[in-house]
């Protein structure tokens, strides 16, 4: 399964359409929460019957498409199977109680700012340069921009499309089920990383590369932008907009460190050898030990 993604672009209020159908998907997966606390025993399949019932009483959830409320209900399941899984493992700490999603900032994850739809409620173009939702919500046509050759892959292959909402505009999220099978020469040789906090990393053959400390970087200027929201009056479009500068400097601080990973994982992989990564497990005071091949 790959996640390819690219940049939507659309009007006003087609956007206004997509923040709708995403305060929908909370309302959804909220409610499922809310059956799951309220009576014991309530299962998957129950939860996914209870979306049949919340679009015959509420019309703006009979607006989004069924797939789309369906993996609401999914998504409040999945929190609640975690929950059930930490607490049989006796994973030390809190458990990861579910919880009820609510309006969030933009530093906090995409989770709580998507709306995911299946096979059915989008139709791409035949240039495959942009795609149109037929829901109710009125989202209508969106053009994709973006790099990824997506007309390589079969309609039949997208499992999943995503509509993820960020500090610097909306994304489109396409999961591919195909297998990656890429031939590599081995080396015949194993390296040994250990991640630490001083040195980002340093190999069994004594390289280490420094830690960037993105955040320590540009804490700066989030002290800044955080000020500048703390004095905006609660509810004014001042206050909204300080919020959005602010995520964007947190999406970009998020960005670096994932690009800066990414980077050092494709120089070692290139040397197509087998490695063992040290993970410090701070919670339960335990050193896991995790191995990977490339």
């Amino acid at each position: 399964m790959i996640i390819l993604e690219f940049k939507a672009q659309g009007k006003n209020t087609q956007y206004q359409a997509i923040d709708e159908a995403i305060r929908t998907v909370k309302f959804i997966r909220n409610s499922c929460i809310s059956l799951w606390m309220d009576n014991k025993g309530t299962g998957k399949y129950d939860l996914s019957k209870y979306c049949k019932i919340l679009a015959k009483e509420f019309p703006f959830a009979n607006e989004l498409n069924s797939t789309a409320r369906q993996a609401a209900a999914e998504r409040a399941w999945s929190s609640i199977s975690r929950f059930f899984e930490n607490c049989k493992k006796k994973v030390p700490g809190k458990k990861g109680y579910p919880r009820f999603q609510k309006h969030c900032r933009f530093g906090k994850a995409d989770a709580a700012r998507t709306v995911e739809y299946k096979q059915s409620g989008w139709k791409l173009s035949p240039d495959k340069k942009s795609i149109t939702f037929s829901d109710k919500k009125g989202i209508g046509r969106l053009k994709l921009k973006g790099t990824w050759d997506l007309w390589r892959f079969d309609k039949k292959l997208i499992k999943r499309v995503r509509i993820v909402k960020r500090a610097d505009g909306y994304y489109v999220q396409f999961c591919i089920s195909v297998e990656v099978n890429e031939q590599l020469t081995p080396s015949h040789s194993t390296i040994g990383l250990d991640v630490g906090l001083k040195e980002f990393y340093t190999d069994s053959f004594g390289n280490s590369e420094p830690n960037p400390r993105f955040y320590r970087a540009g804490e700066k200027i989030l002290k800044f932008y955080q000020r500048r929201v703390s004095r905006k009056k609660k509810g004014s479009s001042n206050r909204k907009k300080a919020i959005n500068r602010l995520g964007r400097q947190h999406l970009k601080i998020s960005r670096q460190r994932e690009e800066h990973a990414k980077r050092l994982v494709r120089s070692y992989r290139k040397k197509s050898a087998a490695f063992i990564v040290g993970r410090l497990c701070i919670k339960g005071d335990r050193f896991c030990c995790k191995a990977a091949l490339f």
